[in-house]
């Protein structure tokens, strides 16, 4: 958060608080309310008094003597966690007329859902284009946004992001992987669905893609949180999220903040889909060298799609 924000919504909470409009409150309605003044106040959706427990971390336990530490159990057993929702990797499919299709619901850490991207992007590497539904990606990890975005450019030095943290001063960058597992998804169309309910690392995936010109943004402006945050405990009920960093594009020298990730094609949420199908199909009809099976299939997907309205391009 920045300073003159921090100060900004400071003295809001404080002019309320002392008019009583706190006062009498449960922990939610105080919760809900006290969020809602501080983004009123800031415009940061990141900064949040939130309901749940953040438990200090334990002190480091000293080892028994002629015993290791089990570490490899409880890496297993956070593993094992992060694998009931797939690493946040909620459908992977070949689409009528060889179109690929990733519903993304987060970004993992790489040191844990490799193999999984690795196995999604082997899945759609045969595909004439991509869609990648990032509608409901509520965020997660920089490097997990990094390790995906590096599937679609080649291995040459693609610079993606920095993020500065106000806390030290330092200015980390992101760039693309050298190398990656299996199989890159490079001089094929690729088209990012967008909501409202985009957000966070979400946005940086969907900003960062545009930015180097390797994805068509089609679907709504996501939510506008550009900040990375820190969870700090207040109560044992109450914790508050706080903004400790933000992300600056190396090509566009801003970010998504507030305003969110502008699409190259505005349309409601509900049609991002069927719109970017639509392009997708009409690409595959439009190459020489598809199967005359590949072709009947995406005569046929093109034929079924609803008829929704030419969209309009972005202003962006």
């Amino acid at each position: 958060m920045l300073p003159e924000q921090a100060e900004r919504a400071a003295a809001a909470i404080e002019a309320r608080l002392a008019a009583g409009e706190y006062d009498d409150l449960d922990e939610i309605a105080l919760t809900e309310l006290v969020t809602r003044h501080l983004q009123e106040a800031t415009d940061d959706r990141h900064l949040a008094l939130m309901l749940g427990e953040v438990p200090p971390l334990p002190a480091r336990p000293e080892p028994e003597p002629g015993k290791p530490e089990d570490r490899e159990a409880s890496r297993l057993a956070r593993l094992q966690r992060f694998r009931l929702d797939n690493f946040g990797i909620r459908r992977v499919e070949r689409l009528d007329g060889n179109i690929g299709y990733l519903d993304l619901r987060r970004m993992p850490v790489p040191a844990n859902a490799g193999p999984a991207i690795a196995a999604a992007m082997e899945l759609v590497a045969g595909t004439y284009a991509l869609i990648i539904d990032m509608r409901r990606n509520g965020g997660g990890s920089p490097e997990g946004v990094v390790f995906w975005c590096s599937y679609l450019v080649d291995e040459r030095p693609t610079y993606f992001n920095d993020i500065f943290n106000a806390e030290t001063g330092e200015t980390r960058q992101f760039w693309a992987l050298p190398c990656v597992p299996g199989t890159r998804y490079l001089d094929r169309p690729v088209y990012v669905l967008t909501s409202r309910r985009t957000f966070s690392g979400g946005e940086d995936l969907c900003y960062t893609l545009q930015a180097v010109t390797r994805a068509e943004i089609r679907g709504e402006a996501t939510g506008g949180g550009a900040h990375p945050t820190r969870v700090y405990p207040v109560s044992p009920a109450v914790c508050f999220g706080i903004p400790f960093a933000r992300s600056v594009s190396p090509v566009t020298g801003s970010n998504w903040q507030g305003a969110g990730v502008v699409p190259d094609v505005a349309v409601a949420a509900e049609q991002a889909y069927d719109v970017a199908y639509v392009k997708a199909l009409q690409h595959v009809l439009a190459l020489d060298d598809v199967p005359p099976p590949i072709l009947d299939e995406a005569r046929e997907a093109l034929a079924s799609q609803p008829a929704w309205p030419t969209p309009p391009p972005s202003t962006r």
